[in-house]
């Protein structure tokens, strides 16, 4: 009983969470290893401790809605950034929309073109399609277009912890200098997580990238529905 009282609080739901996350960073850090992301340590550690306490998931999230509601002053925060480059932003208008949209085609004709070479049916293909915007806006698609949140919601988180883990990587490897490119390829591709990495390469790189988070929303709930229809999904 004087367990459940214990764990069964939001301040010790509010200390599991940050506690984890800062586990993560230590880890990450003292390995040196890119693969070894916090958001990959944080969540086992939490899912073991609300599997060796009971305590029910719906209370976890109910406790964690302190930092659920920050994550949306985070995210205009970029707004910030944005302000602060808009010259940046003007001058590279028009390669900012064409790349955009150039990735939200590919994100959607990637997911199809290799789903039907692996044989997977159409439920797949439409949960999976959303899968390089962020998750409340991939949800809302998936769900208009008969596909199956849960898989999406997983795929988008898998989709962001990868581009966030390799995609500096990939920009290492193929030589890319230029910020603006480097935050496009981390916002149109890994979304949440990998605009969260582009800032720590700098500012312009984090504007860039939350732009092309906004963008990349908008752009798929365009194409999305055409792209399926055209295919008869």
């Amino acid at each position: 009983m004087m367990k459940t009282e214990f764990v069964m609080n939001m301040p010790f739901m509010l200390m599991l969470t940050i506690g984890s996350y800062l586990l993560g960073l230590w880890v990450k850090k003292k390995s040196g290893l890119a693969l070894l992301h916090p958001f990959l340590i944080s969540i086992p550690v939490i899912i073991m401790v609300l599997k060796v306490t009971d305590v029910p998931c719906s209370f976890y999230m109910e406790s964690n809605r302190l930092i659920d509601f920050m994550l949306g002053p985070c995210v205009v925060s970029l707004g910030l950034l944005l302000y602060d480059h808009r010259h940046i932003i003007r001058r590279n208008f028009l390669s900012i929309m064409s790349a955009v949209m150039t990735g939200s085609v590919v994100g959607v004709a990637s997911v199809y073109i290799l789903s039907r070479l692996m044989g997977l049916d159409d439920i797949f293909i439409l949960s999976l399609e959303p899968k390089s915007v962020t998750t409340p806006i991939a949800m809302e698609l998936s769900e208009s277009i008969g596909g199956n949140i849960s898989l999406t919601a997983v795929s988008v988180v898998l989709c962001g912890f990868i581009g966030a883990v390799s995609g500096p990587l990939c920009l290492q490897l193929f030589r890319i200098k230029s910020p603006v490119a480097k935050g496009l390829a981390m916002g149109s591709a890994a979304h949440g997580l990998g605009t969260a990495r582009a800032v720590e390469m700098g500012a312009i790189e984090g504007a860039v990238s939350g732009l092309a988070i906004a963008l990349m929303g908008v752009m798929t709930a365009l194409i999305l529905p055409l792209f399926n229809s055209i295919l008869s999904l």
